[in-house]
């Protein structure tokens, strides 16, 4: 069984950069990366100081080359369990594998609920997509559709108001809003449509139609969607930690859990979701994990 001092599971944003502050740190480290990432059909990334506009998979492959000198290992598989145990931590891999390490740092991330619509498929990452903030300034100005159930809709919404001056949120049915939501909605322009969607046109993944259950097509360019999201693992709540839909993965402010020696970071934790947090969260992280393993290493 191989040994660690951490075991960071996800290779993400957060995963890598926790690694590379560990490996300089002179930690055995090993990262296991499920290839599995929220934004895989992202061609750009936004919001990040000196990377604004860089690739995602161009960011991991720098970040994976960034780590070499420092002795991190990587295995490309997914961690099917892991238990607890009195020194640390004890895990599966999909292809059976046992490892073990001191520390474990989950930055499993978490999946988005994608609508479940005729020809969405064909139009996601190209004029359909989930974070205003990631995509709202290349599709200014468009005819833009916010496509959103559950209790953050007129919220959504609203989100991508500074974006267009022709916005239209669409709830696919009927949707509890409260009067107060609904006069939010007015005040910012913003028309609600309840009808039920039956499927959206396009051509060469550029959203042309929004068709309803009725007949009735309305011209769109873009699509922002909000459904709700989801762990992308289940390793935290197999581990003890609270976890729910809605909150996500519970951690402080330094993403220590309630379980001694785990850690989460990144999007599982449902703080600001985007890459440069998601980074940072690794940092924090790993300045944790090293200050237990020094007063450890020491006692």
């Amino acid at each position: 069984m191989k040994s660690y001092d951490v075991i960071i599971v996800g290779g993400g944003p957060a995963g890598l950069n926790a690694a590379l502050v560990l490996g300089r740190y002179r930690h055995t480290v090993l990262v296991c990366d499920s290839g599995h990432y929220r934004n895989h059909v992202a061609h750009a990334m936004h919001g990040f100081l000196s990377r604004d506009g860089f690739p995602p998979a161009e960011l991991l492959r720098v970040s994976r080359e960034q780590l070499q000198p420092y002795g991190v290992a990587m295995m490309d598989t997914e961690i099917t369990d892991a238990v607890k145990r009195e020194t640390g931590f004890e895990l599966k891999t999909a292809q059976g594998e046992i490892l073990s390490a001191r520390k474990l740092l989950l930055a499993t991330g978490i999946t988005d609920n994608l609508p479940e619509v005729a020809g969405f498929s064909a139009l996601y990452g190209v004029s359909a997509f989930h974070c205003p903030y990631c995509d709202g300034w290349e599709n200014r100005d468009k005819r833009i559709v916010a496509y959103a159930r559950g209790p953050e809709v007129a919220e959504f919404a609203c989100t991508l108001r500074p974006y267009t001056s022709d916005l239209i949120l669409c709830t696919d049915g009927r949707c509890e809003l409260s009067e107060a939501e609904r006069a939010r909605l007015a005040r910012h322009g913003i028309p609600l449509i309840e009808k039920t969607v039956a499927r959206l046109e396009g051509q060469r993944g550029q959203l042309t139609h929004i068709v309803f259950n009725d007949g009735e097509a309305l011209e769109r360019d873009t699509l922002f969607f909000h459904l709700g999201q989801k762990q992308r693992s289940q390793l935290a709540a197999r581990l003890g930690c609270q976890v729910s839909n809605e909150e996500g993965a519970q951690a402080d402010d330094k993403c220590a859990t309630d379980i001694p020696g785990l850690f989460i970071a990144g999007d599982a934790t449902r703080d600001v979701q985007q890459v440069i947090v998601a980074a940072a969260e690794g940092a924090k992280a790993a300045f944790e994990i090293n200050m237990e393993l020094r007063d450890e290493n020491y006692a």
